[in-house]
């Protein structure tokens, strides 16, 4: 019995909550200084985005009709909200790889040999992972005024609004890093979680607002469209930035789109969290 519990390590004294945030914060500090020392992760995280940028913006500018319009410069001001919900959420992949590259070192069984919150490990690998996201999105930001985006240009915005709108892709950007940790944890390789976190974001993003009018689309699709939680982060971003492409269909998100946004960011957060978490407790590298 005493080499058993020589063998479990003790529970930290104090606050349970304070515990897990202290112990999340430390993990995150972690895994930023882990990152800085890789700084090819965050270059190749900052050209996949300005690529798109770039390519969307000059190869399909002009040729796309927003409304009545088959402006460049119109359509530049519609796509960049799409380009930058898609941007938060393909970190889901890198997330998810990470995760796995740690499962696959033994690194989350030494963790879970230490006396630290459950939750931490995945909460602290998150919380790093939503930095590097931001920092991503101000250059992305920075990029996109250069080929001519410009907030305002389809009404009246304020600064609250715009910030607003980049918490809101924030927001989505960490809930679904939550579901990258899910599939992080459920694979036995990096190369598997990358291959997982990207399949199914292609649909995600495609089969939404993000690069066209869904009013083009066939009913079926456009419904399913018009529902994505994507979408709402789109669409909302649009109505704070006051850009194009505001939409006039009668689905409650596109008619609520900020509190859509919300709802669906936080739903996700919860539900994965609990599912990321659970798993973390019962997998094995």
């Amino acid at each position: 019995m005493s080499a058993l519990t020589d063998a479990v390590p003790a529970a930290a004294p104090g606050n349970p909550i304070g515990r897990s945030v202290r112990d999340s914060l430390i993990v995150a500090k972690r895994n930023l200084i882990r990152m800085s020392r890789i700084p090819e992760m965050i270059i190749f995280g900052l050209i996949q985005p300005i690529m798109f940028v770039v390519l969307f913006t000059y190869v399909f500018g002009g040729s796309m009709k927003i409304g009545t319009s088959t402006s460049a410069n119109d359509y530049t001001n519609f796509l960049m909200a799409g380009i930058f919900a898609q941007t938060v959420t393909f970190a889901t992949a890198s997330s998810g790889a990470g995760i796995a590259d740690d499962m696959h070192k033994g690194l989350i069984d030494r963790f879970r040999s230490l006396p630290m919150a459950r939750g931490a490990v995945l909460t602290g690998r998150t919380l790093a992972d939503l930095v590097q996201t931001a920092l991503t999105l101000l250059v992305l930001a920075v990029v996109a005024l250069l080929v001519g985006w410009r907030v305002g240009s389809n009404g009246e915005t304020n600064a609250g609004k715009v910030l607003g709108a980049f918490g809101l892709l924030l927001l989505l950007g960490y809930a679904f890093t939550w579901i990258g940790a899910l599939i992080g944890l459920s694979v036995r390789t990096p190369e598997a979680a990358t291959s997982g976190g990207l399949i199914w974001l292609f649909p995600v993003t495609f089969i939404s607002n993000a690069f066209v009018d869904t009013s083009n689309m066939t009913p079926w699709l456009r419904h399913i469209a018009e529902w994505n939680p994507f979408s709402a982060t789109v669409q909302a971003c649009r109505v704070l930035f006051a850009n194009p492409g505001q939409s006039t269909s009668g689905a409650w998100p596109m008619q609520h789109p900020v509190w859509a946004s919300l709802l669906y960011s936080i739903l996700i957060i919860v539900a994965f969290r609990t599912l990321a978490v659970r798993k973390y407790r019962s997998a094995t590298a």
